[in-house]
């Protein structure tokens, strides 16, 4: 194996650490409100779960999150703190509501202190400011790891779905070959909806999904919930 291969394994090596379920962030806390359409019987199946992931992903991960967590890792490489700040807030101030404020905020700040007990260089910077977004901190992991931008994509978009699903297991609850029937069938899809988010100039972001931030609004007074969003 020469240096370059070398290189390219350490980097998918720390993808992996980066997005597994181990990682101590707690994103198994959150559902980002699939409880709440669970509750409501819009999910209530494997279709309707896998139909909820796909909707998601194309119109709020893939029209904000993923092109904005671009422009973060692109300021990152240029050494632009001003650029990573203004990204950083305008992702935050893209959450439509509290608990997807909170929740966003809540995963930021795991990941700030697990980048600063890790050593990683600029992690201190974000430990405590209030309302940095996960993406913010995930992008100065993923450069100065020294993964590169498709490869963070790609594990920033399959860390949420895989999330959704093990959230959808719990709540309808499905079965885990279910669950491994959705995730194949995401993982067909994601290099191409990741792609396309990549590819978004800056008048072409934003998301727009009602059906989600009513989802999150309502089920800040959900009566009895599991999950945090």
């Amino acid at each position: 194996m020469n240096q370059g291969d070398v290189v390219k394994s350490h980097a998918l090596i720390r993808l992996m650490q980066l997005v597994s379920p181990a990682l101590p962030v707690g994103s198994y806390a959150y559902s980002t409100g699939l409880e709440q359409a669970v509750d409501l019987r819009w999910v209530h199946n494997e279709a309707t779960t896998g139909q909820w992931i796909e909707g998601v992903f194309q119109h709020s991960l893939g029209r904000l999150d993923l092109p904005i967590l671009k422009r973060l890792y692109d300021a990152q490489v240029r050494g632009d703190p001003d650029g990573v700040l203004r990204w950083s807030d305008f992702l935050f101030a893209s959450r439509e509501s509290a608990e997807l404020q909170l929740e966003d905020e809540q995963l930021g700040a795991a990941l700030a202190r697990l980048a600063c007990d890790l050593n990683i260089a600029g992690g201190a910077k974000w430990r405590h400011r209030d309302g940095v977004p996960l993406a913010t901190v995930f992008s100065l992991v993923c450069h100065q790891w020294e993964i590169p931008l498709m490869e963070a994509a790609l594990g920033y978009g399959w860390m949420w779905c895989e999330n959704q699903v093990a959230a959808a297991i719990k709540l309808i609850p499905l079965g885990q070959t279910s669950g491994q029937r959705i995730l194949g069938a995401l993982a067909e899809e994601l290099p191409g909806w990741v792609e396309v988010a990549l590819e978004l100039g800056d008048d072409d972001i934003g998301a727009v999904l009602p059906g989600m931030v009513i989802a999150s609004g309502m089920h800040e007074t959900q009566y009895c919930r599991l999950f945090r969003s």
